[in-house]
């Protein structure tokens, strides 16, 4: 079971990702990029980087990236490790955590609200991947 987050966890996940119809359907008219920010707690002593570049219902790539610096996505969503772990076992909805600004965005809002479904099937590719958390 990968560790959340860790480079296996990326790499199950962006499988997932295109391994899902459900999300290829959802998401066959969006694109975009995003770093989710996963800031330290408990067992984490740094914060993590995951890069995903989303493109008609695919993922053309995913990572850890070192530095904020190393990419320029369009939206970047950041919060703590256990809010993180939340939306993944699906207790937190991401549109209700951005809007509640439990997850913080940077990047255009209206964008993400007209893929909702897309969102939410994204959060659906996350629940396949087993994930062990440090929190």
């Amino acid at each position: 079971m990968p560790k959340f987050p860790s480079k296996e966890w990326v790499a199950e996940f962006h499988d997932a990702v295109n391994g899902s119809e459900a999300y290829a359907k959802a998401a066959e008219n969006w694109e975009g990029d995003f770093y989710f920010v996963v800031e330290p707690e408990g067992e984490m002593s740094e914060e993590a980087i995951l890069y995903i570049d989303l493109w008609h219902g695919k993922s053309r790539g995913a990572s850890l990236v070192a530095d904020r610096s190393e990419k320029s996505p369009e939206f970047v969503i950041s919060a703590p490790v256990s809010v993180w772990k939340k939306v993944i076992e699906v207790k937190l909805d991401p549109i209700q955590g951005m809007m509640t600004r439990q997850l913080k965005l940077k990047g255009n809002m209206v964008k993400i609200m007209k893929a909702v479904k897309a969102a939410k099937e994204l959060v659906n590719c996350c629940t396949m991947v087993e994930s062990e958390f440090p929190v």
